[in-house]
């Protein structure tokens, strides 16, 4: 099978790389130093249109596929702009998809155009402080109330809810007591954060400053019914849907991002010179990286297979997953060895690599453990017991 971009693929790769060469390492630096959403790169790939890049036409986007978004999801990522970068835009890209696939036609119209254009911007409130991965035990209820809900509980973790217009939010609108499978029971909304009733407390964190991670307080926003994407108590499924392409796109970002610490390093060690030799002459050093290379291709190959058959509507599961662990570690590996190329350097800010370290853990921890990985693929690949 021929994984090699083709004409549209590269031109998206240029254009994108494009866009991205405005931002340069002091912009991502003094963003890592100061914080503050990076608004100029997302208004810019929203002029562009890239922002709907898997959104239907007949809704502004461009109508294309998870392979293609992996690409420019990537290239962001690769420019240097790592996780600050693709974090800024990382939900506009595949957050929506419930409502392209169970929307309906007026709820299309209404919530995906803003979005698209940049005019809102959305967050993905789904985790809990108390429930974690385990989705079918949250908590934050929604009852119905006439023509709407009310919605109260604590979600955390949530990206962009400082400066998100709209929120797409999983709820539990019967109690777990009363449904007959865990995965009943919670209903998926794409609504208005009200922060009247929602508040917004950031997460001071390790890395990605520029994009915020909050926990959020919800007492009593009233959520209309037209804004319930499909069916009461469905919506477990609805994220189901979602996940695989998140899998796969959060993989294709690491593998960016290990690219671009495999690139600083590798011309590290062909300057530094120490006991009158580049450093890169050094088998010690030359093999780490040449590693790295080789971990990093293989899991690109993983993310693009893992799209083509998503994209393909064949079952997925396996190979997003494990796109996902592949390019988390192989990306952790490089973005450390990059600083370890640089020895003392690469503590420093100013050389980047250790930004790139605090960074790819993201994709190593989030939106899956790779201990959980493991599990699915020992369990549902190679047919072993459960373990949890």
């Amino acid at each position: 099978m021929d994984f090699s971009l083709s004409p549209e693929q590269e031109t998206i790769r240029t254009a994108i790389a494009k866009i991205c060469e405005r931002f340069d390492d002091d912009y991502w630096l003094k963003k890592d130093r100061e914080g503050g959403f990076p608004y100029e790169l997302h208004n810019a790939l929203a002029q562009d249109g890239w922002l709907g890049i898997c959104i239907p036409e007949e809704y502004g986007g461009s109508g294309l596929g998870i392979t293609e978004a992996a690409i420019m999801m990537q290239t962001i990522s690769e420019s240097g702009a790592g996780l600050s970068g693709a974090s800024a835009v990382h939900m506009n890209i595949f957050g929506l998809n419930p409502v392209v696939q169970f929307g309906t036609a007026e709820q299309k119209q209404r919530m995906l155009p803003p979005l698209v254009a940049g005019v809102e911007k959305a967050c993905f409130a789904v985790t809990e402080p108390n429930t974690g991965l385990n989705t079918t035990q949250l908590k934050v209820k929604a009852e119905r109330q006439g023509d709407h809900y009310v919605l109260s509980g604590t979600k955390v973790w949530i990206s962009t809810a400082q400066v998100a217009e709209k929120m797409l939010i999983l709820a539990r609108t019967t109690p777990l007591e009363e449904v007959k499978k865990n995965t009943e029971g919670l209903s998926l909304f794409y609504t208005t954060l009200d922060r009247d009733f929602v508040k917004v407390h950031e997460i001071d964190k390790m890395g990605r400053k520029c994009v915020d991670s909050n926990e959020m307080f919800i007492d009593g926003l009233k959520v209309p019914v037209e804004d319930r994407i499909g069916e009461e108590g469905k919506g477990f499924k609805y994220i189901l849907h979602g996940m695989n392409a998140e899998r796969i796109l959060i993989a294709s970002e690491a593998v960016g991002l290990g690219r671009a610490a495999l690139r600083r390093a590798t011309h590290y060690a062909k300057e530094r010179v120490v006991f009158g030799r580049p450093i890169g002459q050094n088998q010690g050093i030359q093999h780490p990286l040449a590693v790295n290379w080789m971990e990093l291709e293989a899991a690109h190959l993983m993310v693009l297979n893992a799209a083509t058959a998503y994209d393909r509507g064949e079952a997925a599961g396996a190979q997003a997953n494990a796109a996902k662990y592949l390019a988390g570690e192989a990306g952790f590996n490089a973005c450390q060895t990059a600083v370890m190329t640089h020895g003392g350097f690469g503590y420093a800010k100013e050389y980047h690599v250790e930004r790139y370290l605090r960074e790819i853990l993201i994709p190593r921890i989030a939106p899956i453990s790779p201990q959980l990985v493991l599990c699915y693929i020992a369990e549902q690949v190679l047919g072993l017991p459960k373990s949890y």
